[in-house]
């Protein structure tokens, strides 16, 4: 019998760690779209390609022996989070090398479509989120799937268990205090 995500996902929370075996091929195309839409805001010379952004990741979920896994959308929810790190550690990296000589921009024309053509520090982007997170961590969140994850608003709601209208009115806050904040930049 093949088992669901959320199943194993509940094996693996219970510490059946053959669990993680069973789930891999199950979400793996989930995951590699997840990175993609992280990497397609990148500059084209990129190094991080979308399958090792998502095998890093998977090392990273295995580590996480404190989760407790509640369903599939959650553990979305997570890895677009780790994705997100994983982006922004290696976009630092890569800075700190170069003595902060490369800049990474993303398109805000899915934050804001009035902003088109405009670009933003991905580093830049993350510190706004953290302060997001700190004031309206309802809101990061939304920005975190939508963004990052590319949810749709009936997708981000029924991961975050709201209404699709609360969700879409937390998108267009979200949009509107991260233009402010990034302009600030």
């Amino acid at each position: 019998m093949v088992e669901g995500v959320t199943e194993l996902l509940l094996r693996w929370g219970d510490g059946d760690l053959s669990a993680i075996d069973e789930l891999m091929p199950l979400v793996y195309d989930e995951l590699r779209r997840i990175a993609r839409n992280y990497l397609r805001r990148e500059r084209p010379n990129m190094s991080l390609q979308p399958t090792a952004l998502v095998n890093e990741a998977y090392l990273r979920m295995i580590d996480q022996s404190v989760v407790k896994w509640q369903n599939r959308a959650h553990f979305y929810a997570i890895s677009a989070r780790l994705m997100r790190r994983i982006l922004v550690d290696h976009v630092r990296r890569r800075r700190a090398g170069k003595r902060g000589g490369e800049q990474y921009k993303v398109s805000l024309s899915e934050i804001d479509k009035a902003a088109r053509g405009s670009d933003v520090d991905l580093v830049a982007l993350d510190d706004a989120l953290k302060v997001l997170e700190d004031e309206r961590p309802q809101l990061a969140q939304i920005v975190e799937l939508r963004f990052f994850g590319g949810l749709t608003i009936e997708e981000a709601a029924e991961t975050m268990k709201l209404s699709h209208s609360t969700v879409e009115r937390g998108w267009t806050l979200a949009r509107a205090w991260l233009r402010r904040e990034l302009t600030r930049c």
